[in-house]
């Protein structure tokens, strides 16, 4: 991992987790929310279910009514300089990471427990606009749950890999204010 980003934590967080802040500034925030909002963003399907947060992906899309997977248009030229720096946090090489998912939380969003699909490795996740808490989830085997919480602020990133990425479950808690985020993946092996 890249040292020009400053690393955070202020609770015990899952092995495999890494965050930094403000790794883009307040003005590309602002051109990146801009770029999501004309993105031709969906809202979430879930079989029957349809989420309150809009979405689009890029690169590589799994399909939730489906099961399927395939890919779909190219990360776009403005998702880009986004990828490199996310990737020079996670210690990537920027083509690893072939997938871009983008949202956009509107007030009353949020995102259930899940863990990301085994076709996918690293998971590096940028959050834009209004901050957040990324919950952690680990069964134990009493059936009670080991749990975290990592907060989101704007403009900073996390990485998840390791033991962070498939031991545990992780959703974002519902917010009061607007919130947007882009999450890169890589293929797993």
């Amino acid at each position: 991992m890249s040292t020009l980003f400053p690393i955070l934590f202020e609770k015990a967080v899952p092995p495999g987790i890494e965050q930094a802040k403000n790794i883009i500034s307040p003005m590309e925030e602002a051109e990146l929310i801009r770029a999501i909002d004309i993105a031709g963003l969906e809202p979430f399907r879930f079989q029957q279910w349809e989420g309150k947060r809009l979405t689009r992906s890029f690169g590589w899309r799994y399909d939730f009514t489906d099961s399927s997977f395939a890919q779909v248009e190219a990360l776009p030229d403005w998702l880009l300089p986004l990828r490199e720096r996310a990737a020079e946090f996670a210690g990537l090489a920027a083509e690893a990471l072939v997938q871009a998912l983008v949202i956009r939380y509107d007030p009353g969003a949020g995102i259930g427990w899940h863990r990301d699909r085994p076709v996918f490795e690293h998971v590096v996740g940028v959050s834009l606009g209004a901050p957040a808490v990324l919950r952690l989830r680990r069964r134990r085997a009493d059936g009670k749950f080991d749990r975290a919480e990592l907060p989101l602020e704007p403009r900073g990133a996390y990485h998840l890999s390791g033991e962070a990425r498939h031991a545990w479950e992780h959703s974002i808690t519902p917010m009061d204010a607007a919130r947007w985020s882009v999450t890169f993946r890589s293929l797993a092996s």
